[in-house]
């Protein structure tokens, strides 16, 4: 954002990004072996049960954590809650699930802050550890690199359409389990694969996280359409009107940089700019290492899909249809 290059700089030899680097968390250095990795994230309930949120959110919290190869340890709550009006039952549920999330992830949740405030928000604020040859940073794509993602697309789109009650929640039932899902598991395969770059899909979707990592890594992005995996009815959601806020200024912001081959029309490129949240992570991958990733996400269970791949270029991402 541009506004971030006008604030205030801080600078420290210990703090291995710059504060208006494109960067998941701050980035902290321990000594010669280790880094602390630090980030915080909050946001609006997305869905009706406030158990359900409660664990998306923390998931939400986490992810960029997990994106740069790191351990969550410890962690705050933040909360904003309009007292006077929610039945504070429906709040302590909001932090039940938050607490069921972090306990899977084995993150301490040690304490946190509250104000009242009329529309509810909840996240944490997380502190991480990592080796520093096992970070992932934005920085470190390769010409060549395969670019895999780890989650479908489609979690903005839905549910739009679910708090304007076009849908209900058992009707994205496969979108909520995936924004409730960690990515620690793919995190521990990134690390274990001595991958170098990765990021996490969260609000400025598959292209403007990808384009950070194009710009961050001076690379262009080749990217297959064909090839983005799409939760089951996103497209005709789409179709209905169903698109955020988020989604649109997503497509405004990447424009100048997304060079289109072929006929795409506006819904599909909104498609490629959803704002997701809690969505998988993108990873940077030689594509010497391919096999044995698919390995180890097939041996886990885990979703994966290639959608395209890293090149020589201008910090632009060039979208096309059938390129793999």
């Amino acid at each position: 954002m541009e506004v971030l290059h006008k604030l205030p700089k801080f600078k420290n030899k210990k703090l291995l990004n710059a504060t208006d680097e494109a960067e998941d968390c701050a980035i902290y250095e321990i000594d010669d072996c280790r880094v602390m990795v630090f980030s915080v994230d909050f946001f609006t309930p997305i869905v009706d049960d406030p158990l359900t949120f409660g664990e998306i959110a923390v998931a939400n919290s986490l992810s960029d954590i997990y994106a740069m190869g790191a351990k969550p340890v410890i962690a705050l709550n933040i909360v904003a809650y309009p007292v006077r009006k929610y039945r504070i039952d429906e709040l302590n549920q909001i932090l039940k699930g938050g607490a069921k999330k972090a306990k899977e992830a084995k993150c301490l949740i040690a304490g946190g802050h509250t104000i009242d405030d009329p529309e509810p928000k909840y996240g944490l604020a997380v502190i991480g550890f990592c080796n520093k040859n096992e970070l992932l940073r934005k920085k470190n794509a390769k010409e060549g690199d395969r670019i895999v993602l780890t989650k479908k697309i489609g979690t903005g789109i839905l549910t739009t359409a679910l708090k304007n009650s076009y849908l209900k929640e058992s009707d994205i039932k496969e979108a909520i389990d995936s924004m409730k899902s960690l990515n620690d598991k793919t995190s521990s395969i990134a690390s274990k694969s001595k991958l170098k770059c990765a990021t996490d899909i969260t609000g400025y979707g598959i292209a403007g996280h990808l384009l950070e990592i194009c710009e961050s890594s001076s690379l262009s992005a080749v990217v297959d359409f064909n090839s983005i995996p799409f939760f089951k009815n996103v497209k005709e959601v789409a179709l209905n009107g169903f698109i955020p806020g988020g989604t649109k200024s997503n497509l405004s912001f990447v424009k100048d940089k997304l060079k289109v081959k072929g006929k795409f029309n506006e819904m599909e490129l909104l498609l490629f700019c959803d704002a997701q949240t809690s969505g998988g992570l993108l990873l940077s991958v030689p594509e010497e290492k391919m096999d044995d990733l698919r390995r180890d996400f097939e041996k886990e269970s885990l979703f994966y899909k290639e959608i395209g791949y890293f090149k020589k270029g201008k910090g632009e991402i060039i979208l096309n249809k059938s390129v793999l």
